[in-house]
């Protein structure tokens, strides 16, 4: 039985003891499972790392890159190192741990830091999709309407949405009383799970957090589905055939991290959570919160042949030194 620190207050007369440390379940609870999954996450978020980072100093150091969509994507890059970094690196060691403990504090910093990435980048794929309903539907004013003191301000406004956001999502979370139960379902310190081990009443905390899911979450995908829409339509209005074919392959790659994204986020943070549905919103949140960061720099990849390009001018510039 995971064991919790008491300590004794004095409310109405009685003794209550409050929970200062929780217990997290872990991705399995089979401790051989534990030692096998431990070599292909440790390589996930290495890759991730990598891959991130690397597609970082491409789009920096390549003049050709030097344009809002990959201004963007390399904050989404960013975004998707710290996403994975709150959460691995103390993953990894729980998976040699027996007792996966973890403190209030560090709970709660934990929980704030994974939501305030998670809801920035709600934001950041938002305004990835209006730059290019802009470069599509209107061309000719592109240039001066995504200039980069407005994409360094639309940047500014989705990490401080985000860091508002999370500030209310931990507090929803962490702003209540545990006497009781400390063992979190989960490998990490997710807010739903929190909020289910409290002895006080959570009506209002839970309408806080659903709240701040579908204000980020829903209506920013929404708003992408409406963006698209309008999308579709300029690019079927197109007369040329290759017109067509080429600005839908600039959209393909931000449609596919889109639809991986939310709808694994989404359809843990907007449904009625059960017994039933924690072992699948423990697979979701391993998709979202580890498997999407890795994926994120091959779906902008491996389809994009700008980025292929500059790719082969750092090996050439890196084998043939001028």
């Amino acid at each position: 039985m995971a064991a919790y620190i008491p300590i004794i207050t004095l409310n109405m007369g009685r003794n209550e003891t409050s929970v200062t440390i929780f217990t997290l379940q872990g991705i399995s609870d089979q401790p051989e499972m534990q030692v096998i999954i431990f070599f292909p996450f440790l390589g996930i978020y290495i890759m991730t790392l990598t891959w991130n980072l690397g597609l970082i100093i491409l789009i920096r150091t390549d003049s050709h890159l030097h344009s809002p969509m990959y201004f963007f994507l390399s904050f989404l890059s960013f975004i998707d190192i710290c996403y994975s970094s709150s959460i691995s690196p103390r993953m990894l060691s729980d998976f040699f741990l027996v007792e996966k403990t973890i403190s209030f504090l560090a709970c709660a910093t934990e929980s704030f830091f994974m939501a305030w990435m998670g809801l920035t980048e709600c934001c950041l794929l938002a305004i990835m999709a209006y730059d290019r309903y802009v470069a599509i539907y209107n061309p000719l004013r592109y240039s001066t309407i995504m200039h980069l003191p407005i994409c360094g301000k639309l940047v500014a406004g989705a990490y401080v949405a985000g860091c508002l956001g999370s500030l209310v999502h931990t507090i929803a979370g962490f702003h209540l009383h545990f006497c009781g139960p400390n063992i979190i379902n989960h490998f990490f310190c997710d807010i739903p799970q929190i909020i289910a081990l409290s002895c006080s009443n959570t009506f209002i905390n839970q309408i806080m957090v659903f709240v701040v899911a579908l204000f980020f979450g829903l209506f920013s995908f929404l708003f992408i589905i409406m963006t698209y829409v309008y999308i579709t339509v300029t690019i079927l209005k197109m007369p040329s055939a290759k017109g067509r074919a080429k600005a839908f392959n600039t959209c393909a790659s931000h449609l596919i991290a889109v639809t991986l994204f939310f709808g694994t986020a989404l359809s843990v943070y907007l449904h009625p959570s059960s017994a039933n549905s924690k072992p699948l919103d423990k697979v979701l949140s391993v998709f979202y919160a580890i498997i999407i960061p890795v994926l994120n720099p091959l779906i902008y990849s491996l389809r994009n042949k700008e980025i292929k390009a500059a790719l082969k001018r750092l090996m050439k510039r890196g084998k043939f030194p001028q």
